[in-house]
């Protein structure tokens, strides 16, 4: 985990250090916020188990790509795209793999662009790649994505078919209300 921790910690002073500068830039706050989280070790095991990967270290470093988590928020949908070639620009960070949740959103209703990157760091006088996993999203989209995650996932409820159905649902009128703010900031 230690070396989880430490790619995370490099990526997120480096995302923070260009973000004042990125506002200042563009005149908003068009990173809004960015967080880091690293999953739990129990939460790793139930993902793997999951996707019925050996329980098994080479496993854990091949197929799970998020253990190392940054999200950023921001205000409007243009500003993803924007996010997304400043990361690729940045010395030492490696994008490896895109995810377009924004153009195919999941069945849930769930929306952000995913970015599997490399993050070099030194470990034991060796030089390591780690896999992090970057979520861009616009306020509208996190706001929707906490909410549905609060009562799918963080509750002993089990969530009826009708329910689920209005939560997708309520994430496309959340995505027609986020274009049509892009749409008229890009007016003004």
């Amino acid at each position: 985990m230690q070396i989880y921790e430490m790619a995370n910690n490099k990526l997120l002073e480096k995302l923070s250090s260009v973000k004042e500068e990125i506002n200042n830039m563009y005149g908003y706050d068009m990173m809004n916020n960015i967080t880091s989280r690293i999953k739990t070790p129990q939460s790793i095991l139930n993902k793997m188990k999951k996707k019925r990967y050996e329980l098994n270290y080479k496993n854990l470093v091949q197929n799970i790509d998020d253990i190392a988590g940054i999200r950023i928020t921001c205000p409007f949908k243009n500003d993803i795209l924007t996010i997304k070639e400043i990361i690729g620009e940045m010395e030492d960070i490696k994008i490896i793999q895109e995810k377009d949740y924004i153009k195919k959103p999941k069945e849930s209703g769930y929306s952000a662009f995913h970015l599997i990157v490399e993050v070099p760091i030194n470990f034991k006088e060796k030089e390591l790649y780690v896999k992090c996993e970057i979520q861009i999203r616009t306020m509208a989209m996190d706001f929707w994505a906490t909410a549905e995650h609060k009562m799918r996932y963080k509750t002993k409820k089990k969530m009826s078919w009708l329910d689920s159905q209005k939560l997708s649902w309520y994430a496309k009128i959340i995505n027609m209300l986020d274009t049509k703010l892009s749409r008229l900031y890009m007016k003004g």
